[in-house]
C-alpha cells in the first residue's frame, strides 16, 4: 500500500493563492478561522491520517468486517482510531457550538475529509454519513430532536445513517415499502428492510441514528409520500434496544472496512423529523451533502494511487528512453522518462489537482451558504451549489476512478498484486460512480432538472462567472490562448444546452440520450476555468518548482484532456435515434 502523505503544499496554495480562505472568512466573520487554525488543522491532520489512518487501509482491506448474529465488528483498529478521532475534537470541527461543536467554516471541514478518505476510505465512511445525519437533523429536526440527538453525534458518542434503498428498489423511491404507523404517544412504528446502508451497524459508536425514509399509512403514491423518520439503535431515553437489527452485511469488491448492512425494522419506535410526506426534501439535505463527499472520493483515491505511481516511476527501472540513456550508470532508465508513463501520470496529476481546486470551490459556496449575513449572496451560493453537486459527484468519481486506473497500469503486473495496494484504490474507487444516485442519475439532475428545469438559470450562474474572468484575463501574457479556447467553450455550452432543450420539446429521450455526456462536458469545463484559476497564481511565482509544475500540468490539461469536449458535444448532438431505435427483444442473442 502507497505510504500516504497529505498534499500540504498544494492545499495551502488553494488556500492562500487561489481562493484567498483568509479574507473569505474574514469577509463571512468566521473569526474562529485564523490562519494560525487552518494551520494547525493542516498540520494536525495530516499527522493523524498519515499515521493512525493510512496503516489501517490495507489491513482493513484484508480483513474486512465480521457479522455474527445480528453483531458487526469493524476491522482490528478502526474502533480505536475512531476514539482517537473523537478525543483529538476532530468530529466536531464544522458542528453548531450550540451542540459541542467548534463551529469553524463547512471548508474546513471538508480539507480534513480529504485528508481522512485519502488515508482511508473505508474508515472515513464512519464519520462522514455521522455528519450528513448531523445536517438533516439540524435542518430540519424539532429543537426537542436536536436536543436528544445532536450532542451525542457531535461528541462522536452516538453515529448515524441514511436508509433509503429496498432490496426491489434504488434509484426509484416513490416504490419504497417501509411502513411508519402512528402510535398513541406520538411516535410511529417503522416496518421494512432496507439495503446497502453503509454504516448500518458497527462496534465503534454505542448508539447507532438511522434516519429512515417510510411512508404513512395514508401517504400519496409515489415520492409525494415518503416520510423521513429518526430510528435509533437503542432508545435515547431508556437506553433499551429498539427492534431493529442487521440481517447481514454484504461482500463487496471494495471498501471492506466499511460495513454495508441490511437493516430490518420491525415495528421500530422512530420519530417524524420535517412535515409528514417531505421526507425527500428532508433527505436531500443528507444526501447533497453525501453527494460531495462522494465526489471527493474519487479525488481521495486518486490522490493515494497517484503518490504510490509517481514513486514507482521514479524508481523501477525498464527500457531506455527513445532519445538516449537517461541514466546510464544503471541497467535501465527509470520508466518516468517514457512519454506513455508520463502520459498517466500528467493525467493523473490534472485531474487530482482540478478536482481538489473544484472540492475547495465548492466548499467555499457551502461556507456562504451557512455564513452569509445577505441573502442575495446565500441564495447565489445554493444556486451555484446546487448546479454544481451532480457535476462533482459525477465528473469526479468518474475522472478519481479513470486515475486509479492509470496507477495500477503504471506498476504494470505488480499492479494487479494485492501487496502493492494499487488495486485496492481502483476496487475502492469503483463504488463510488454508483452510489448515492448512480453517475447516470446525476447526469439526469443537472441536465433535466438543474439545466433545463431552471430555463438555464442555473447554468448561467456559472457561465457568467466564467465569461467575467475571461474578460479580465483576456491578454494576459502567458495563458491568453488558453483564456480564449475557455471563453469559446464557455459560449459553446449555451449554444449546446439550447440545442438540447429544442430537441427535447419535440422528444423527451433527447435529455436522456444527452445526459452523461453533457455532464462530463461540464466537468471538463469547470475544471478548464480551475486550471487557469490556479495557473494565473502560480504564474506569479514561477521561479518556484511548485509554480512551474501547475503551469506545465495545465499546458498538458489544455492539450490533452480538455479536447475530450469535442467527443462529448458529438455525441450530446448525435441525438438519441441511435440508442433508442432497436428494439428491447432485439438485444439478446
Amino acid at each position: 500500500m502507497p505510504d500516504y502523505k497529505a498534499p500540504l503544499r498544494d492545499m495551502r496554495f488553494l488556500i492562500d493563492n487561489v481562493f484567498d480562505f483568509h479574507g473569505h472568512y474574514a469577509a463571512l466573520g468566521a473569526t474562529d478561522a485564523s490562519p494560525d487554525m487552518v494551520n494547525a488543522i493542516l498540520e494536525e491532520g495530516a499527522k493523524f491520517c498519515e499515521n493512525v489512518l493510512a496503516p489501517l487501509n490495507r489491513s482493513g482491506d484484508e480483513e474486512g468486517c465480521h457479522f455474527d448474529n445480528g453483531v458487526v465488528t469493524t476491522p482490528k483498529g478502526f474502533k480505536e482510531a475512531f476514539a482517537q478521532y473523537v478525543e483529538g475534537g476532530w468530529h466536531g470541527v464544522a458542528a453548531d457550538p450550540a451542540y459541542g461543536g467548534q463551529g469553524l467554516p463547512q471548508s474546513l471541514g471538508l480539507v480534513l475529509s480529504e485528508m481522512i478518505g485519502s488515508s482511508n476510505t473505508s474508515w472515513g465512511m464512519y464519520p462522514g454519513l455521522t455528519h450528513g445525519a448531523m445536517s438533516a437533523i439540524h435542518a430540519h429536526g424539532t429543537a426537542e430532536q436536536k436536543d436528544t440527538f445532536l450532542s451525542k453525534l457531535t461528541a462522536g458518542e452516538w453515529t448515524g445513517t441514511m436508509c433509503l434503498t429496498e432490496a426491489h428498489c434504488g434509484t426509484d423511491l416513490g416504490l419504497i415499502k417501509t411502513r411508519a404507523v402512528p402510535q398513541a404517544d406520538g411516535s410511529y412504528a417503522v416496518t421494512g428492510s432496507k439495503i446497502f446502508i453503509s454504516a448500518g451497524e458497527h462496534d465503534m459508536s454505542a448508539n447507532i441514528i438511522h434516519l429512515v425514509l417510510a411512508k404513512l399509512p395514508d401517504a400519496p403514491a409515489g415520492t409525494k409520500g415518503i416520510s423521513l423518520f429518526i430510528v435509533p439503535k437503542f432508545h435515547a431515553d431508556s437506553g433499551e434496544r429498539n427492534a431493529v437489527h442487521c440481517g447481514s452485511i454484504e461482500h463487496k469488491m471494495g471498501i471492506k472496512g466499511s460495513a454495508t448492512c441490511v437493516l430490518n425494522f420491525d415495528g421500530a419506535k422512530g420519530f417524524l423529523i420535517g412535515e409528514a410526506n417531505k421526507g425527500l426534501n428532508c433527505m436531500f439535505t443528507m444526501m447533497n451533502h453525501a453527494r460531495l463527499g462522494t465526489g471527493m472520493q474519487g479525488l481521495c483515491n486518486g490522490e493515494a494511487s497517484f503518490q504510490g505511481a509517481i514513486k514507482y516511476a521514479n524508481d523501477r527501472l525498464q527500457m531506455r528512453s527513445l532519445t538516449g540513456a537517461k541514466a546510464p550508470d544503471k541497467a535501465a532508465d527509470p520508466i518516468i522518462v517514457h512519454a506513455d508513463v508520463r502520459r498517466m501520470l500528467l493525467t493523473m496529476k490534472a485531474f487530482n489537482e482540478g478536482n481538489r481546486a473544484l472540492t475547495y470551490f465548492t466548499a467555499q459556496l457551502l461556507d456562504t451558504a451557512h455564513l452569509s449575513d445577505d441573502a442575495t449572496q446565500r441564495q447565489d451560493a445554493e444556486d451555484l451549489l446546487a448546479f454544481l453537486t451532480p457535476i462533482c459527484k459525477a465528473f469526479m468519481t468518474d475522472t478519481g476512478l479513470e486515475v486509479t486506473n492509470h496507477g495500477m497500469q503504471i506498476f504494470g503486473g505488480h499492479g494487479y498484486i494485492r501487496e502493492w495496494g494499487m488495486e485496492q484504490l481502483a476496487r475502492d474507487a469503483r463504488i463510488a460512480p454508483i452510489y448515492e444516485g448512480t453517475n447516470g442519475i446525476q447526469a439526469l439532475d443537472l441536465l433535466g432538472r438543474k439545466v433545463l428545469g431552471s430555463q438555464g438559470k442555473l447554468l448561467r450562474g456559472f457561465t457568467k462567472i466564467v465569461h467575467k474572468f475571461c474578460g479580465a484575463n483576456a491578454e494576459h501574457p502567458q495563458l491568453k490562448a488558453y483564456v480564449a479556447q475557455l471563453n469559446q467553450l464557455n459560449q459553446e455550452w449555451g449554444e449546446l444546452t439550447t440545442k438540447v432543450g429544442m430537441a427535447a420539446m419535440k422528444n423527451p429521450d433527447e435529455v436522456g440520450a444527452a445526459a452523461v455526456d453533457y455532464l462530463m462536458y461540464s466537468g471538463y469545463v469547470v475544471l478548464a476555468y480551475l486550471w487557469l484559476r490556479m495557473a494565473i497564481a502560480a504564474a506569479d511565482q514561477q521561479d518556484d518548482d511548485f509554480a512551474k509544475a501547475k503551469l506545465a500540468t495545465c499546458d498538458f490539461y489544455f492539450k490533452r484532456l480538455l479536447p475530450r469536449t469535442a467527443t462529448h458535444r458529438a455525441a450530446v448532438e448525435a441525438g438519441s435515434e441511435c440508442l433508442m431505435s432497436l428494439p428491447a427483444e432485439a438485444f439478446g442473442l
